[in-house]
């Protein structure tokens, strides 16, 4: 049966009627929230002079058809940066790619991070490409849910990932206990709920099965998974995802978040590849150019210095993971150089204290120069005597006290949690204080607000007056901008390539990326839309 025959009389419509849009109703399936692999629910209604009978059986021609075919679609980070789902569906089976939290203004995330988009019980395995919150925070949540499978991630991105879950839960929970108490206070109803707890936690951590590098490992009927290094942080993977079916080859290239060519302690993105039929692929910085390592080494003692002379402090909002350990890396290297003066430096976030932990114990992902610090000549390149890491809530408000010069790493990066917070409460309208912006900040988030160099911002309910300086580093980001992901693709095996997915990008940045990319000759490259669903071809025999 043709998919335009939805009459009786060769193939075509009955008159009057348009020949059915096979694309029209993958979308409407997705936006029914069933996936690509079912029918409406809603009723079917015909219309006179239409064949009833014929509607209902190309509905099942159709339901059958997706049911036996490869199917993409995005249930987050479609159109913005944070939030990463992806679903690839074989034959009707769900194979989740990330699970990550939703992040920007508190109602908003909290509304996406409830609305998962996907029933537990239809996902057959999951893959994680990286400990991220954005893409490793809502496990618990699936796992809450109801998914009993497999979470497939290297060791590190397993242990990080726990790492970051644990945390997340312990503070949905210190928020829920802090505004029930304001609720009482004002005699305001309070019904608000955390996403998960601690045993959730537990839970998914007990799910994770350690998969490393270049370890190519059967997920599903027909369906294999291997890892290779993405380059972005510790442990972070490109997922190559290959479906054998009837004799034919598909193989799917899931990028994750793809970092940078030199970039200290992790080795670089990794380009022998086989060769992919699709590339699902990041543009968070499709329409910027990151400075070069030497240029931020230059500003940051600039900025090192200057602190030094007017006896001020520098704060700097930072994730726990890679940011912060890069760092300390790069501070350790100006100071030994002799080119800033020694500056107490605090990493004030117990749980970048824990990450850096982690990073000791997972030397398979160091590159070279780490590697042999660490394992030939024994040094800690996370470590020096200036350096100082802060675990207790005591230890961390007397640096509210401590005298200038210092330096202040604490998370998060974005500004919208943890104890970064109150060091800008203490600090943002003092002159002397400079705050550095070292990372990607999502839209409607305080840290978005303070890089922006707003005036007024409001830290817990509070408005404060912006007087410190505020300035930018962008060459510390961990992810490819677009020159760099352009040269990525470049080195590619691009023999069987297809097509190229864009998605975890803000509509700007990916529109310029795609036309970037356009203009390098990759012409089937597609922007994906929430709620679109996008037939993937078979591969070679």
């Amino acid at each position: 049966m043709d998919a335009g025959n939805t009459g009786d009389t060769n193939g075509e419509p009955p008159a009057g009627k348009r020949p059915f849009n096979m694309a029209k109703a993958q979308r409407v399936l997705a936006h029914a929230g069933t996936g690509a692999a079912a029918v409406p629910k809603r009723r079917l209604k015909t219309k006179p002079g239409f064949c009833g009978l014929s509607t209902v059986l190309f509905f099942a021609f159709l339901d059958y058809s997706l049911k036996m075919a490869i199917n993409f679609y995005s249930l987050g980070a479609a159109g913005e940066v944070t939030g990463s789902k992806h679903i690839i569906e074989v034959d009707g089976r769900s194979f989740l790619v990330d699970c990550g939290a939703f992040q920007g203004s508190r109602a908003e995330a909290d509304r996406k991070n409830r609305d998962f988009g996907i029933s537990a019980d239809r996902i057959e395995g999951t893959i994680l490409t990286h400990g991220h919150y954005d893409h490793c925070g809502l496990l618990p949540l699936l796992a809450k849910r109801g998914y009993g499978g497999n979470i497939y991630a290297t060791p590190a991105s397993r242990d990080l990932a726990s790492l970051i879950m644990m945390d997340s839960a312990k503070i949905q929970a210190r928020d829920a206990e802090y505004l029930r108490k304001q609720a009482k206070k004002q005699g305001e109803k309070f019904d608000w709920q955390p996403l998960y707890d601690e045993e959730d936690v537990v839970r998914a951590a007990n799910q994770m099965v350690g998969l490393s590098y270049r370890r190519p490992l059967p997920i599903g009927d027909g369906v294999k998974l291997e890892f290779y290094d993405a380059g972005h942080i510790l442990g972070s993977a490109m997922a190559m995802i290959t479906i054998t079916r009837g004799g034919n080859e598909t193989r799917i290239l899931c990028s994750g978040d793809l970092g940078r060519e030199g970039k200290p302690i992790i080795r670089d993105p990794e380009k022998n590849l086989p060769a992919p039929d699709y590339i699902v692929l990041e543009s968070t910085y499709g329409d910027r150019l990151h400075g070069s390592s030497d240029d931020a080494m230059r500003k940051l003692a600039t900025i090192a210095r200057r602190a030094v002379e007017k006896k001020g402090r520098i704060i700097i909002p930072a994730f726990a993971i890679e940011r912060t350990q890069e760092l300390v890396y790069y501070l350790h290297l100006l100071e030994d150089d002799g080119v800033i003066p020694e500056i107490p430096v605090f990493v004030d976030s117990p749980m970048a204290s824990n990450a850096t932990t982690i990073f000791q114990v997972h030397p398979e992902c160091y590159d070279e120069e780490i590697h042999e610090a660490f394992m030939k000549h024994h040094k800690n390149p996370f470590g020096f005597n200036s350096l100082h890491f802060t675990t207790s809530v005591q230890e961390s408000k007397a640096l509210n006290e401590h005298p200038g010069p210092l330096i202040i790493i604490s998370a998060d990066g974005m500004c919208e949690a943890g104890r970064i917070q109150h060091h800008l409460i203490h600090s943002i309208e003092d002159p002397n204080t400079t705050i550095l912006c070292v990372g990607y900040m999502a839209e409607n988030t305080l840290g978005r607000r303070i890089r922006n160099r707003e005036t007024e911002v409001k830290i817990h309910g509070q408005w404060f007056r912006r007087r410190a300086e505020v300035e930018e580093i962008n060459a510390f980001s961990a992810h490819a901008d677009y020159a760099e992901a352009g040269a990525w693709l470049g080195a590619l095996d691009r023999s069987r390539l297809k097509k190229i997915f864009l998605v975890h990008g803000e509509p700007k940045a990916t529109a310029a990326f795609r036309q970037y990319l356009q203009g390098k000759g990759y012409g089937g490259t597609e922007i994906v839309k929430y709620g679109g669903v996008y037939p993937l071809q078979g591969g070679a025999e």
